[in-house]
């Protein structure tokens, strides 16, 4: 098993392919199957233009590749389909997964991913299409795949440190900064939703896979909590952090730190934010709706308290 320990699968020169390297010498001479690879398939450059695999960590790929492409632009037409899977984030090996297979690796024997890397993208990555009515292609079967045991492209972002941490998921909607237009609008939305909080969030870090956020336990105001205790929502709303990378990222907008107005709904075991306005100066609406929220009746809350 080809075992790598690397968090970033865009840079040159990454420890990841090295081990994949090194593994290959141990493993001894490809013998026959090498010669009929040389005759059956080619190396060429991965090209700039191909945005999935380009400085991937490697430069030269084979084709047909894995998935049977025989062409270039067949490559790069099919693997541009999988970017906006990518932009969601959700799992931070899907890049070096689906790369294994549209650009693979130009040595002398065929390196598959690993059955066990395929199945953990595809737990995370099959839920989000599934919600843009895409089911995960057949030709993506896991159990097509090399088990452990054997040559193949392990997972990377399976190590000491994340092994006790949930795997980010991306959102299945397109989470943004709302516009705070007017305050009247914005006691809608909370009205509309289960809870709203102000909070603070802090980035942890700045990788370009996934990145990591905390929210400040002493910035936490309650507006709304609804079916939610005022205790348990500092810890809900950490686990929304933690596995809705796409839309945290989007919120933060590369920022380090901020303050925000969040609404959303419950969902069985978790929270998923609908709405969410920067707590900023400029934005009177929001302060205004903030304001005048204490002492507001929801029209289908009248005389209620929330």
């Amino acid at each position: 098993m080809v075992t790598a320990h690397r968090r970033h699968p865009s840079r040159s020169g990454s420890p990841w392919l090295l081990g994949l390297l090194v593994r290959l010498l141990l493993w001894g001479s490809p013998g026959a199957w090498a010669s009929y690879l040389r005759r059956s398939s080619s190396c060429t450059p991965i090209p700039h233009h191909m945005a999935l695999c380009y400085d991937i960590g490697y430069s030269e790929m084979r084709i047909p590749n894995l998935l049977e492409h025989e062409t270039m632009p067949e490559v790069i037409q099919q693997s541009s389909s999988w970017l906006p899977l990518l932009a969601r984030e959700c799992h931070p090996d899907a890049r070096i997964f689906l790369c294994s297979l549209f650009a693979p690796i130009c040595l002398d024997r065929l390196i598959y991913p690993c059955r066990s890397l395929c199945e953990a993208v595809k737990r995370s990555c099959a839920p989000v299409m599934a919600c843009y009515g895409y089911p995960w292609p057949e030709i993506l079967n896991c159990s097509k795949f090399p088990a452990d045991h054997e040559l193949c492209i392990a997972a990377v972002s399976t190590d000491e440190n994340s092994s006790s941490r949930r795997m980010p998921r991306a959102s299945c909607k397109d989470c943004e900064l709302e516009e705070a237009s007017t305050a009247r609008e914005i006691l809608e939305n909370l009205c509309a939703n289960d809870f709203a909080v102000k909070i603070r969030i802090l980035r942890k870090n700045t990788t370009t896979t996934i990145s990591d956020f905390d929210l400040d336990p002493s910035k936490v105001e309650v507006l709304k909590h609804g079916p939610l205790l005022r205790t348990e929502i500092p810890a809900r709303l950490q686990q929304w952090l933690d596995i809705d990378a796409t839309c945290v990222h989007n919120i933060m907008r590369g920022t380090h730190a901020g303050v925000f107005v969040v609404s959303g709904e419950v969902q069985s075991d978790k929270v998923v934010v609908n709405k969410a306005y920067a707590w900023q100066k400029k934005n009177r609406n929001l302060h205004q709706a903030v304001r005048r929220w204490k002492h507001h009746r929801c029209p289908e809350q009248a005389g209620r308290k929330v």
